[in-house]
């Protein structure tokens, strides 16, 4: 975790100030994946592994940026921003350029990045550095925006300068996440409700395949496009149908089974979207058991059928499906590579994780990262630690 008081400790030899400071955590998603940006449903919850900002206003236009993480500076102009791609500091430059499109008022600030939400294991570190980056800006320049726009800002951020044709989860978790709760998301209007996540007697485990992905230099885009055709080919005699949200199995049967491979990226899509509201009545229900099976469920198709999968995640998977101990297991992410996700009962996790690294270095030759989750609140102010 983050140590605060290291942080505006970090800042004040920096800057010589006193820091706002903001945390905004990553995320996981227990089911529907892949299924935001086809105007599904998801169900994520944020986490206790989140990004920090320290920022305070300067007097001139000047961005001047720290990754602590990387130990890295960069400086910036407000009124020059440039793209570096797959460079950290575009996840903060893609926030102001939002907020300069969108006419707000900011002028030049220093900003202190550091936190411990893995990158590439598919835990949304981007996402928790651009809403950290809003919800910081909103703070310091008074800017008055809301809660929903400032999740919106930040996908835009994504989409526009970083390149990744994201859906609003990432965003939309970070900000709005719920201690020791889930989130029933509908991507289309929003709406969402919150389901209690009992974690008596079982631990969210992460196992990191140590692939390290980069989604907008992925087939991320073109799964996209995929199911953008799917959808065509439906409105040609459907027309009201809008998204795969819209669609069902049989208008796939009729309309798309000629395209085999957008057959089966659109069927992934519809079925995990019907398999998702399943998983919510099962947790109404406090049926762990019947929501992990569909964990499972959701890994064969995100590994057959949308192919975003790869060998270690599979293989990974694979290792623990029969241990009686996991309730439900799956990749997480955008896919090719980072983690997968497990529901361990708790007396097992140690051992779990002890042999499943073994297993997986002698079949890969790679070491296995292991986090255990718990689900805590979204974004937020921290209080300011008391002057050294």
């Amino acid at each position: 975790m983050c140590d605060i008081d290291r942080l505006h400790r970090l800042f004040w030899q920096l800057h010589h100030k006193d820091p706002l400071i903001v945390r905004a955590p990553g995320r996981i998603n227990l089911i529907g994946e892949h299924t935001d940006y086809n105007s599904g449903y998801v169900l994520p919850a944020a986490i206790d592994k989140a990004v920090y900002v320290a920022i305070s206003k300067r007097n001139d236009n000047k961005i001047y940026l720290h990754a602590e993480e990387y130990n890295e500076n960069y400086i910036a102009d407000i009124e020059n921003l440039r793209q570096n791609k797959f460079h950290w500091s575009s996840y903060v430059l893609g926030i102001i350029d939002q907020l300069l499109k969108k006419k707000f008022s900011i002028t030049g600030f220093n900003i202190v990045v550091d936190g411990d939400v893995p990158v590439g294991a598919g835990m949304a570190a981007s996402a928790a550095i651009e809403c950290a980056t809003v919800f910081a800006l909103n703070a310091l320049f008074e800017l008055n925006i809301s809660m929903l726009d400032m999740v919106k800002i930040a996908q835009k951020a994504e989409q526009e300068f970083v390149g990744l044709q994201c859906g609003i989860m990432d965003m939309f978790t970070s900000m709005y996440g719920k201690k020791d709760h889930v989130i029933c998301l509908d991507c289309r209007s929003f709406e969402y409700e919150y389901f209690p996540f009992k974690q008596d007697g079982i631990k969210i485990v992460l196992l990191d395949t140590s692939i390290k992905h980069s989604l907008a230099s992925s087939e991320y885009n073109t799964r996209k496009k995929q199911c953008e055709e799917g959808v065509s080919l439906i409105q040609q005699h459907i027309p009201q149908v809008q998204s795969l949200r819209d669609a069902t199995i049989e208008m796939l049967d009729k309309y798309v089974a000629q395209n085999k491979l957008i057959y089966n990226r659109c069927r992934y899509v519809i079925e995990e979207i019907n398999r998702l509201l399943a998983a919510c009545i099962d947790l109404q229900k406090n049926d762990i058991a019947a929501f992990g099976k569909k964990m499972f469920a959701t890994h064969k198709g995100l590994s057959k059928m949308y192919e975003v999968s790869c060998n270690e995640l599979d293989i990974m998977v694979d290792l623990i499906k029969h241990n009686k101990s996991v309730i439900g297991a799956r990749m997480m992410g955008g896919g090719f590579g980072g983690c997968t996700i497990n529901i361990v009962k708790e007396d097992a996790v140690e051992e779990l994780i002890y042999d499943t690294r073994e297993k997986y270095r002698e079949k890969t030759g790679m070491n296995l990262n292991a986090y255990i989750a718990s689900i805590e609140d979204g974004a937020s102010l921290q209080k300011s630690p008391v002057r050294f």
